[in-house]
């Protein structure tokens, strides 16, 4: 298996180096770019499964370029920044962001992301690629997508992963520790807010009224639950 491509955009030539130098010591195919414009023209060429993205670019704004990027391809994005407040980490979700690392960081630390990031590519098993089908929802590992109403939901991969893995289990409540257990998929030491963050923005594409969520229901004190609708309900409503 062919290893995993990454790209790695940060105008600083010291940390670029850094990081294209231990990542290709991992076994990764590396480019890198150091401005949005470049970034671009590399991505496009390159393809890669993974863009570690600094914010501050000087031509170009690391949110702007994340979301350009991942409407291209469902590529993954961590973004690497000197900016450590909530708010910015929040935007950066909200933005598409797989995942946030802060400036400083240690190698091993975002050896650890990048592995876990990328193991969202692994090739799923037998009972995996089973499509979920819930009333008008449908949920399709193999391809990666999700349908309402026989519409396209545009989900970035960690969307998809969260959502999946709660249908899998229809009825169970998930506490916000286990959910980023199972679906970031090591301990994660931020915000557990990154959890409500991703859930409110699935609710967005998949909820009638995100103010009463019916198929994602909050369990106040514990977590969340994916909650399958009932089909004569359904058909009734319809």
């Amino acid at each position: 298996m062919a290893s995993a491509k990454i790209l790695v955009v940060d105008d600083d030539p010291a940390i670029r180096n850094l990081v294209y130098r231990f990542l290709t010591k991992q076994n990764y195919q590396m480019e890198s770019a150091e401005d949005g414009k470049s970034a671009m023209a590399v991505f496009e060429q390159f393809n890669p499964d993974l863009v570690i993205l600094d914010l501050n670019l000087p031509d170009a704004n690391g949110y702007d370029l994340c979301q350009e990027m991942q409407s291209r391809t469902g590529v993954f994005v961590l973004m690497l920044t000197s900016r450590s407040d909530e708010a910015d980490k929040i935007k950066g979700f909200h933005q598409g962001a797989d995942d946030y690392l802060t400036k400083p960081f240690s190698l091993g630390e975002l050896q650890v992301r990048v592995g876990a990031i990328l193991k969202r590519q692994r090739p799923v098993t037998a009972a995996e690629q089973q499509c979920l089908t819930f009333s008008q929802l449908a949920i399709d590992p193999v391809r990666r997508e999700v349908t309402l109403n026989s519409e396209l939901v545009p989900l970035t991969a960690l969307e998809f992963d969260l959502l999946h893995f709660l249908a899998s289990h229809p009825g169970r409540v998930w506490r916000r520790t286990e959910l980023i257990q199972k679906v970031w998929d090591y301990e994660y030491v931020g915000d557990q807010r990154v959890v409500d963050v991703h859930i409110g923005q699935i609710r967005k594409k998949i909820e009638v009224d995100t103010n009463q969520p019916a198929l994602i229901q909050t369990v106040r004190g514990v977590g969340y639950k994916f909650e399958p609708p009932n089909q004569n309900e359904s058909a009734e409503g319809s």
